[in-house]
C-alpha cells in the first residue's frame, strides 16, 4: 500500500468509520469492540472505491441487522449478552454472505472481499440479520 492508499484509509478511519461505529453502538445500546484488519481490506487495486465499498460491505449490513434485532427489549438484551466484538478482515476473498460471516464465543467475524458484490446490500443485510438472530 502506497502513500495515496494510506491517506485514503486514514481519511476513512477518521471520518466515515467513526460515524458508523457511533451509529452501530447507539443501535446496540453499548460499545462493541471493533478489530479491523485495515491492511487486509485495503490490499487491492480498488482504492478508488474503498470509501463506498468498506461502508456497504462491512458496516451497512451491521446497521441494518441491528435495526431489526434491537427493535424490542428482548433483542437488545440478547445482543448485549451475546455480542462483544466484531472482527473485519479479508483473508479468504469471500464474496457471499454465507461464507463471509462466522460467530464464535462472543465474536462476529466478517471475512469478506472488499470489492466483490459491493451493491448486494440487501442480501448481506438480510443474511446477517438471520445469522445473528440464530446466535442470540
Amino acid at each position: 500500500m502506497g502513500l495515496a492508499e494510506k491517506r485514503i484509509v486514514k481519511t476513512y478511519q477518521e471520518g466515515t468509520y467513526q460515524e458508523l461505529i457511533k451509529e452501530i453502538n447507539t443501535l446496540a445500546g453499548y460499545d462493541l469492540e471493533f478489530q479491523v484488519d485495515w491492511s487486509s481490506i485495503s490490499d487491492n487495486k480498488y482504492s478508488n472505491i474503498w470509501e463506498d465499498s468498506f461502508t456497504k460491505i462491512y458496516f451497512t449490513p451491521i446497521i441494518e441487522a441491528f435495526k431489526g434485532i434491537t427493535a424490542d427489549e428482548m433483542g437488545k438484551e440478547a445482543l448485549q449478552e451475546t455480542l462483544k466484538t466484531i472482527v473485519i478482515k479479508d483473508e479468504n476473498d469471500n464474496y457471499s454472505p454465507k461464507s463471509a460471516y462466522s460467530f464464535e464465543g462472543n465474536t462476529l467475524t466478517i471475512d469478506h472481499s472488499p470489492f466483490s458484490n459491493v451493491d448486494n446490500l440487501q442480501e448481506r443485510s438480510s443474511y446477517l440479520s438471520e445469522f445473528l438472530e440464530s446466535k442470540l
